[in-house]
C-alpha cells in the first residue's frame, strides 16, 4: 500500500529567512496540514515573519501619510488628526483605534526606530513592539533610545513579560529620579475600587498600591489558601485566594487556621544599592523591578516576613552574597532551590519560586532522589505540562535548563528571570 499524500518538503532555516517575496512564496507552497508537527512550528514562526514584516509596511504607510498631511498644513495638530481621519475612513477603524494606530505608527518611525526595523526584519512582533514604546513613553527621546539600545539584542527572545521587566527596570536606573518621582505621584493616587459585572458578581480592585506591600499581602493569601487544602476540600486555589481575602476583610479570620504570621519577601538588590552609592533597581519576585528606596526601605514595612535575599556586583550582576532572615525556619532544601532559581525555571514563566511546585527532574517514582540537585521550581501549570506533554528537561553546568519539547524544538531559560 503505498500513500499518495504529497511529501511535504520544508527548505532548512526557513524560520530563519529574511521576510519578503522569496519567504513569501515557500510560505505559498506549504500545506501546512501535511508537515510534521516539527515543521509546523518552523512554518509557524515563518509565517509571524512575514505577518512582522507586513505589519512594519502598515505602520510606514500609515507615518507616510500623516508626513503628507505635515506638507499641507501649517498646524501639526490638525495635520494629524487629518491623518488619523484618512486612516480610520481607510480602514475602517474607529476614531480611537485610528488615533492609537497612528500614534504607534510614528512612534516606530521617529522616535524608535530601532524598534521598526527588528519589526520589518520579523525578529519582533508586534506584541514586543508595542510593549518597547508604551514602556519608554514617559522619557524624553535620548533616554528612551538609550533604553532601548540596552534591551533590542535581547528583545526577540524575551515574552512581553519578560521584555516588560526588563524596560521598566531600565527605565528606572537611566532616570532613578523620575522614576521616584512618578512612583510618588502615584503612588498618593492609591485607592480600592469595586465593579459590578453583567453576571451579577463584583469586582475588587486596588490601584496604584506599594508593590513591595502587595507581594506579601498576596503571599500571605497563597500561604493562608493553602493551608486550607485537604482531601475534602473542593475549591479550586483561585476560589480559596479569593474566601481568604474576603475572610480577612470581613474580620472571619477566625475560620483561617493561626499558622504563618508573616508572608515571605523575596528581593535582589545590587551592592551600590544597598549601600546607598547608587539607585539601581531592585528586583522584587512576583512583581518585577522596584525603585531603589523601595528596595531599601522595604524591610520596615514588613518587619514580620520571611525574608530571601540575594546581593549581587554592581557591573556584573554577579552574586555576592544570598541569605534568608526569619520569624520560623523553613524547609532547606526549598529554600536552597529557591535562592538559586528565583522563579519558576519553565520558558516564558515568571511565577515567583515560592509559589512554585519543586519539581523532580528524575521522577521521584523513577529512584530520582530529592536533592537540592535534582529539584527545580515549576508553576502548577507548568509542572503539569512538563510531565503530561512529556518535556524533557536538562540543567546546564552555568546554571541555565535546556528543554525540549514533545515536537523536537529546543529552548534554553536562564537560572534566573530576565
Amino acid at each position: 500500500m503505498f500513500d499518495d499524500k504529497p511529501e511535504v518538503v520544508i527548505p532548512p532555516g526557513l524560520d530563519e529567512m529574511e521576510p519578503g517575496p522569496v519567504l513569501a512564496g515557500f510560505l505559498s507552497s506549504i500545506d501546512v496540514s501535511q508537515a510534521s508537527g516539527h515543521d509546523q512550528i518552523v512554518v509557524l514562526r515563518a509565517h509571524q515573519r512575514m505577518a512582522s514584516f507586513y505589519a512594519a509596511q502598515v505602520y510606514e504607510d500609515m507615518a507616510a501619510v500623516s508626513d503628507s498631511l505635515h506638507e499641507l498644513d501649517d498646524d501639526p495638530g490638525l495635520a494629524t488628526e487629518a491623518a488619523a481621519a484618512e486612516i480610520r475612513a481607510a480602514l475602517r477603524l474607529t476614531r480611537r483605534t485610528a488615533d492609537s494606530e497612528l500614534s504607534l505608527a510614528l512612534d516606530l518611525r521617529r522616535r524608535l526606530p530601532r524598534v521598526w526595523k527588528l519589526l520589518a526584519t520579523g525578529d519582533i512582533d508586534v506584541r514586543r513592539a508595542r510593549v518597547m514604546i508604551h514602556s519608554t513613553g514617559h522619557l524624553p527621546i535620548g533616554a528612551a533610545q538609550e533604553v532601548v539600545e540596552r534591551v533590542i539584542d535581547d528583545a526577540p527572545r524575551l515574552t512581553t513579560g519578560q521584555l516588560t521587566a526588563r524596560l521598566r527596570r531600565l527605565c528606572i536606573d537611566v532616570n532613578a529620579q523620575d522614576a521616584e518621582d512618578r512612583y510618588r505621584e502615584a503612588i498618593s493616587d492609591r485607592r480600592i475600587v469595586t465593579e459590578p459585572t453583567p453576571e451579577g458578581t463584583a469586582h475588587l480592585m486596588g490601584l496604584d498600591l506599594p508593590p513591595h506591600r502587595l507581594a506579601a499581602a498576596m503571599r500571605r493569601i497563597n500561604q493562608l489558601a493553602r493551608s486550607l487544602r485537604s482531601d475534602n476540600e473542593s475549591r479550586s486555589m483561585d476560589q480559596l485566594r479569593a474566601d481568604v481575602l474576603l475572610d480577612l476583610l470581613n474580620g472571619s479570620s477566625n475560620r483561617i487556621p493561626a499558622r504563618g504570621a508573616g508572608g515571605t519577601v523575596d528581593i535582589h538588590v545590587d551592592l551600590d544599592t544597598l549601600t546607598r552609592l547608587a539607585d539601581h533597581a531592585g528586583e522584587l519576585a512576583g512583581y518585577g523591578p522596584v525603585i531603589a528606596d523601595i528596595a531599601r526601605q522595604v524591610a520596615d514595612d514588613q518587619p514580620e516576613a520571611e525574608w530571601r535575599f540575594s546581593v549581587t556586583e554592581s557591573d556584573t550582576g554577579r552574586v555576592l552574597h544570598r541569605g534568608i532572615t526569619r520569624r520560623r525556619p523553613t524547609a532547606g532544601q526549598r529554600r536552597q532551590v529557591e535562592m538559586r532559581n528565583p522563579s519558576c525555571v519553565f520558558p516564558g514563566c515568571r511565577m515567583p519560586a515560592a509559589d512554585c511546585d519543586l519539581d523532580h527532574r528524575v521522577p521521584y517514582a523513577e529512584g530520582g532522589p530529592t536533592i537540592s540537585s535534582n529539584l527545580a521550581p515549576l508553576c502548577r501549570h507548568d509542572h503539569g505540562i512538563r510531565h503530561r506533554a512529556g518535556w524533557i528537561h536538562h540543567p546546564l553546568p552555568d546554571g541555565d535548563h535546556r528543554w525540549i519539547t514533545k515536537l523536537g524544538h529546543t529552548y534554553t531559560t536562564s537560572g534566573t528571570p530576565p
